[in-house]
This record gives C-alpha cells, sequence and structure tokens, in this order.
C-alpha cells in the first residue's frame, strides 16, 4: 500500500533554497479486539503519544485521541469488566 503524504514547508524555514518540508502521518486504524463484531465496532490507533479512538460506522467524523497513561487506565477498565470483575 503506497501512503501519499502532504508535505508543507515548516514555518521555520525562512529561505527558498533550504527549506524544511514536513507531513503528518495518518493513524493507521484497527477493529479493537474487544468490539464484538458486527456493525457496532470501535477503531483504534497506536499513537507515539497513546492511542486514538474512532465509531467504525462513522470514520470520517475523525477520532479521540488519548495519552497513554489514559488509554492504560481506559484498557485496564475495559478488560475487567470483560472477565466480570
Amino acid at each position: 500500500m503506497t501512503m501519499l503524504l502532504d508535505f508543507l514547508k515548516s514555518s521555520y524555514s525562512t529561505g527558498q533554497e533550504n527549506c524544511v518540508e514536513v507531513a503528518q502521518i495518518p493513524p493507521t486504524f484497527r477493529t479493537s479486539s474487544y468490539s464484538s463484531g458486527g456493525d457496532n465496532c470501535v477503531e483504534v490507533a497506536d499513537l507515539p503519544t497513546g492511542a486514538a479512538i474512532r465509531d467504525s460506522k462513522h470514520p470520517d467524523l475523525g477520532h479521540l485521541a488519548v495519552g497513554a497513561a489514559e488509554w492504560v487506565a481506559f484498557t485496564r477498565c475495559v478488560r475487567r469488566e470483560a472477565i466480570g470483575g
């Protein structure tokens, strides 16, 4: 799979010849292992600072990014509920 990136000139580049260009790499979403399947799925993506969460039925509405500590706390709660604790 080829990913096209949209490069923009860095605001810290001052000249026209030696400019730094940057691009944001979009997150790669996957279906959560805790989703029951079918049409009601939560998708997650790993981020350098935590995770991103979105609704699989409406990916165009964006995602919710959470920090690493919040993601760990959330997944602990989900696991605890899944095993009935």
